[in-house]
């Protein structure tokens, strides 16, 4: 019984030892992860030109310039465009979202999956209408420019939003 006492002894020690070390070496690295945060931080905004901050407003009329001049759209095409762009012009947030945030924290909780339902329809609607203003515009486009506009736009040729992260629609995969 004495021998397996000082095994365990010997085991919980180990234990305890490596234990300790890990432990150390986290603390360690915490400590050098949080040191290098800031740089990493400003290399992420720097690799991505700055799109994290910024005018959201600003950034799509740069991307819809860029696709604009893309697609070499014709005069009969400019009102279909014109459109277009103004139905996917971004929505500036109305009302006091403090207060808004607020207030829904206090619901309840089927009041606030209703209020969530609520505004997922919204969102829809919003989306079903955005949907027949691109089908408009899609229609009065050339198969060219309906090709140039599919790989051009996000979810297209590079999938998602990657295009615009890495130079617009410029990119090309390898």
């Amino acid at each position: 019984m004495n021998t397996s006492f000082n095994s365990l002894s010997k085991k919980l020690i180990i234990a305890m030892s490596v234990l300790g070390m890990g432990a150390a070496s986290l603390t360690v690295h915490a400590q050098e992860t949080a040191a290098s945060a800031p740089a990493a931080s400003a290399n992420v905004a720097g690799q991505h030109g700055g799109h994290r901050g910024g005018n959201p407003a600003e950034r799509m009329a740069k991307y819809q310039a860029r696709l604009h001049d893309k697609l070499k759209l014709t005069a009969a095409q400019e009102p279909a465009w014109a459109t277009f762009t103004a139905a996917n012009a971004p929505k500036a947030p109305t009302g006091d979202w403090k207060a808004k945030r607020v207030a829904f924290a206090k619901l309840s909780a089927p009041e606030r999956m209703e209020q969530w339902i609520a505004m997922s329809k919204e969102r829809i609607a919003h989306q079903e209408s955005r949907l027949a203003t691109l089908k408009t515009f899609y229609a009065v486009l050339t198969p060219e420019q309906q090709k140039v506009f599919d790989d051009s736009v996000p979810g297209g040729k590079h999938g998602g939003w990657r295009g615009q992260h890495h130079g617009g629609m410029e990119h090309k995969a390898g």
